[in-house]
């Protein structure tokens, strides 16, 4: 099988190393011997990780996706256009196409699902969500026929790697970005990761396959970690909690809620333990219980794996004549930020004189907010005050924020972390 790769950055680049060294074994295990014959990118005189020969290097996308000799195109240059007009030309065309392009399914995935469908060739993204973490296959394929309920996770690993070094070594957000940024975990403009959009992006695509519905990255709720400190984390520590940032999809009442913030786990789950740059992705089903899916979810290796894994089914689906299928995603009802129910935990900065408590307590009253723990703290002439909350409605949550923002005796609600149950 020939193929052209479109993009030669980190992924490309693993992914045609790999094919280089595995070649021979992927051949003898599976009956197809996969070559690479053309690679588009944007400079020919850049320096890249792998050495190419000059008749297989072009400028022009286009035209690996309009050659005749080439069988499937995978996708790694990222973005929206011109990354959607080339997968379509090539699924038009009868091309499987392979992608990790998750802004791209995130925001028009189902349009280039009804595409591939109707030319009968595969659209395969393993490598969108969680790297190197295989979900998406087992989603769509030994999960299609679970009643899933909800999908939580860890999936962007530069925010993980932020927590875990703000959690295990009290250094501050700024300090454990910077750190992040040095070791080429961030990027120099984070805004992407640590404000949420690139797991939210992740999100949309689960809630898609998860539950057969349209989702796209506007649907998504979206809240960082970029205003979390250290008296939070320590706080979230003494409670016996870890806090994670995390893309949640789950289905009530016929409506699909999709959403991105960070929460205080249980340091008894799973997810609690994902530590560094690691991915989790934690499925809650109806006949299969509690599923965890777990592993590096960056870097070019870990995410060309996952390509590679890909580029293999689409080989043995073209030579059987098949392709795998999503099925058709109808129309979703999209469950408003404002219905949906959680604990919180709230950190409020108060005057230190009596009344204050009795006074804050009734603007949880009065809006039907429950305190199920408080913990308070001397700031000299001030007071820190950290709640624990009952189940409350977001709606509720967020009146009760404001009636705080209004007292007298409120210095400032220092923040607001839903917890995990």
């Amino acid at each position: 099988m020939r193929v052209g790769v479109l993009g030669c950055g980190n992924v490309g680049a693993a992914l045609v190393e790999l094919l280089r060294t595995q070649g021979d074994e992927i051949g003898a295990r599976t009956g197809v011997r996969i070559e690479v014959v053309r690679v588009a990118v944007r400079s020919l005189s850049r320096e890249r990780p792998v050495v190419l020969p000059e008749d297989v290097l072009t400028n022009d996308a286009a035209a690996v996706v309009a050659d005749p000799s080439v069988d499937v195109i995978v996708e790694v240059i990222g973005g929206i256009e011109p990354a959607r007009e080339l997968i379509t030309a090539a699924l038009k065309s009868g091309k499987p196409v392979v992608t990790a392009n998750k802004e791209l399914l995130a925001n028009v995935g189902a349009e280039l699902f009804e595409v591939a469908e109707a030319a009968g060739v595969d659209l395969l993204f393993e490598a969108a969500v969680a790297g190197g973490v295989p979900f998406i296959r087992p989603l769509r394929e030994s999960l299609v026929g679970e009643r899933i309920h909800r999908v939580i996770g860890i999936v962007n690993g530069t925010t993980n790697y932020i927590l875990t070094r703000m959690t295990e070594d009290g250094v501050s957000y700024q300090a454990a970005l910077a750190e992040a940024q040095s070791l080429g975990y961030a990027e120099r403009d984070p805004t992407a990761d640590v404000e949420g959009y690139d797991a939210g992006a992740k999100a949309a695509i689960i809630a898609s396959i998860a539950f057969g519905v349209r989702v796209v990255a506007g649907d998504v709720y979206h809240e960082g970690i970029s205003g979390l400190t250290p008296a939070d984390i320590g706080f979230a520590t003494r409670l016996g909690y870890v806090v994670k940032l995390l893309a949640v999809a789950e289905l009530i009442d016929g409506e699909v809620g999709v959403r991105v913030h960070p929460a205080m786990v249980p340091a008894t789950h799973p997810l609690a333990s994902v530590r560094d740059s690691y991915n989790a992705l934690f499925v809650e089903g109806e006949s299969v219980g509690n599923l965890m899916f777990y592993g590096r979810g960056a870097g070019g290796r870990p995410t060309a794996s996952a390509v590679l894994g890909d580029l293999i089914d689409a080989a043995g689906n073209l030579r059987r004549g098949a392709h795998a299928t999503i099925g058709s995603l109808t129309k979703a009802r999209i469950r408003p930020v404002d219905d949906a129910t959680s604990e919180y935990y709230l950190n409020v900065e108060v005057a230190d004189r009596p009344g204050v408590l009795a006074a804050v307590a009734g603007a949880f009253g009065r809006h039907g907010v429950s305190i199920r723990a408080m913990e308070q703290e001397g700031l000299g002439d001030e007071a820190r005050i950290v709640f624990i909350t009952h189940t409350a409605r977001e709606a509720d949550m967020a009146a009760t924020l404001a009636g705080l923002r209004e007292l007298d005796a409120v210095d400032r609600v220092v923040s607001l972390l839903r917890v995990v149950s």
